[in-house]
């Protein structure tokens, strides 16, 4: 039971149709889609008609097996992987420090102007760069998965940097102060002290981005297309053909594949929502 200014108690209203609703469509939205992938990905074949809506009688796990098999998971899983770890690494060490530099001097004229065109960026479709940028990184020599790692490091600064931007307002400028007044430089205050209280945000920064990475098909696609070397997400497309899609064995990899988003969000969920929470809003 809550308690007002005074220290009185208040009873809580609930406003339980509100909450049961909600609970009905989050279970509409979110969890019967994962019940279809499970129930399809150890099924023999596709279940038809109100034959999704029940268990299957026996739980083919080989599903697993040969979809593991086909798209090579091991290989393309560590190129999925490291594609997405030095995303994430170096956009949170770059796009953090850009947005402390940008964040701390919006009152100069230069710092706000390249605030609003990085920001900008968010708002150009894939669509418009796709073809510019694969005559560029060929040209360049990165048709390769450096070059779709600084790709989605800049495809992803616009975000980040907003959402960096908008978590240091939270943080109190005497902060530094104090710390400039211990002797500490510029460089030094960041690292040792806005950096370390950034963590939540750092987190909420990962997941986005890592998620983004770790899912996109699109830019690897025309980037490394014909190279012979495949991302998760580029190898499950060979469960799709002319003639048809073999979904049991599609819906049994994207399982896999979404492990490992799953449990690195449930270890960082409270750092996520914090940052989310605090980046918002002002």
């Amino acid at each position: 039971m809550a308690k007002d200014a005074f220290g009185a108690k208040v009873k809580e209203r609930a406003n339980w149709p509100v909450t049961v609703g909600l609970i009905l469509v989050a279970l509409v939205v979110i969890v019967f889609p994962l019940y279809m992938t499970v129930r399809i990905a150890v099924s023999k074949s596709m279940p038809t008609g109100l034959d999704i809506f029940s268990l299957p009688a026996t739980w083919d796990l080989a599903n697993f097996a040969e979809a593991m098999e086909k798209t090579q998971f091991f290989s393309s899983f560590m190129n999925s992987l490291i594609i997405t770890v030095v995303a994430v690494v170096v956009s949170i060490l770059v796009h953090s420090l850009a947005a402390y530099a940008i964040g701390r001097n919006m009152e100069r004229r230069a710092f706000k102007l390249s605030y609003l065109f990085i920001i900008a960026g968010m708002y150009v479709p894939f669509a418009i760069l796709m073809m510019p940028l694969v005559k560029q990184t060929a040209i360049m020599h990165l048709d390769n998965m450096v070059g779709v790692m600084l790709l989605y490091i800049v495809f992803y600064m616009p975000m980040n940097i907003m959402l960096y931007t908008g978590y240091l307002r939270n943080i109190p400028v005497a902060l530094e102060e104090a710390a400039r007044v211990d002797g500490a430089s510029t460089w030094t205050t960041y690292w040792k002290v806005i950096f370390p209280i950034m963590k939540p945000m750092h987190a909420t920064v990962a997941i986005l981005t890592g998620l983004a990475v770790w899912n996109d098909v699109m830019t690897p696609l025309v980037i490394m297309g014909g190279s012979g070397v495949y991302t998760l997400p580029l190898a499950q497309m060979s469960f799709q053909t002319a003639f048809g899609t073999d979904y049991p064995l599609a819906f049994a990899s994207y399982l896999l594949a979404m492990l490992p988003m799953i449990i690195f969000y449930i270890v960082a969920q409270k750092q996520i929502i914090g940052g989310v929470t605090n980046g918002a809003v002002k």
